[in-house]
């Protein structure tokens, strides 16, 4: 049985993604600087995705890899990493003739259009963050329609999910304050509906993907749950299984442009509060119909993260 190899798979998603990974393969491969195991077999290889010959050697002999890395969330970092480590993973699946699968997100999207968002949705990204990530979407878009890999886009909206620490900013700005007993944080306008995707759904729907011949050559929004909740709403959920009060102050552009003065994070999320500040809404009906899935109910994954992470 092929190898399947994940880089980048000590993240959130990577993670996910090995755990789904048992239903395909007992050879799995998981490559990032410092890599644990998910699964008791899994192989580990330590390398930097920057570097050519290290990720030449993570991906010899796989079958399929997987690209679902997540550097530091900065813009230099990100020009700095995200064009090398593409071009390096096109490369090294060419070479060793594997199938890729890019985990990507939807920054490259026409802010006037995030009401839905689907497979179609025009390409013009306003931020700076989105331009970088046009830009690899491109690179891998160009070797695929040259015939040159075989490869496929696995794309994502924000997520949430159990066990995903500082990755998200509904459990930064909201779980996290609920469960210490806080008022949480809202980012943007409370009355804008926003899509999530739940983790556990990314991973095993992204592993699908990779394990399905006739899926590769296109792009694939991942199961998410739909009509999303309002800002308003997310709050009222939230609290409600915490048995709180719904206590929330909105950090709108001002406040976040004074944060960022103090807070790096802050600071990096200033170009993206486009995205909170209207509706938000993905459409992954391409997946759900062809795969027969079913996301996971918002309600349900916020109750499972707070079994799991809470209680």
């Amino acid at each position: 049985m092929s190898t399947q190899t994940i880089l980048g798979a000590g993240g959130v998603i990577g993670i996910e993604v090995a755990k789904a990974l048992v239903d395909y393969t007992e050879n799995i491969r998981l490559v990032s600087r410092n890599p644990q195991k998910v699964n008791p077999n899994d192989e580990l290889l330590s390398a930097d995705l920057t570097n050519a010959d290290d990720v030449m050697k993570a991906v010899a002999g796989s079958e399929i890899v997987y690209l679902t890395v997540g550097f530091p969330y900065n813009y230099k970092v990100w020009k700095e990493s995200w064009p090398k480590t593409m071009d390096n993973v096109i490369k090294a699946c060419i070479e060793n003739n594997c199938k890729l699968v890019f985990f990507d997100n939807i920054y490259m999207y026409d802010q006037d259009h995030l009401n839905p968002m689907d497979e179609q949705t025009p390409i013009n990204s306003p931020s700076e963050k989105g331009k970088i990530r046009t830009q690899i979407y491109k690179m891998l878009m160009s070797n695929i329609n040259e015939g040159k890999i075989k490869a496929l886009i696995a794309r994502s909206a924000d997520f949430y999910g159990p066990s995903i620490g500082q990755n998200s900013v509904l459990r930064e700005t909201v779980f996290n304050n609920f469960a210490k007993g806080k008022t949480a944080n809202w980012l943007g306008n409370l009355n804008c509906k926003h899509s999530f995707t739940y983790t556990p759904d990314a991973g095993k729907s992204t592993a699908l993907l990779g394990n399905t011949d006739d899926a590769y050559g296109e792009v694939w929004h991942l199961p998410t749950a739909s009509n999303p909740p309002t800002g308003k709403e997310w709050i009222d959920m939230i609290a409600a299984e915490f048995g709180v009060k719904p206590k929330v102050q909105v950090a709108g552009k001002f406040i976040v442009k004074i944060m960022g003065w103090f807070n790096p994070l802050m600071k990096e999320l200033y170009e993206m509060l486009y995205q909170v500040d209207r509706d938000y809404v993905f459409d992954s009906s391409k997946f759900e119909k062809r795969f027969d899935f079913k996301p996971t109910p918002y309600k349900e994954g916020i109750k499972e993260i707070i079994a799991k992470d809470y209680s």
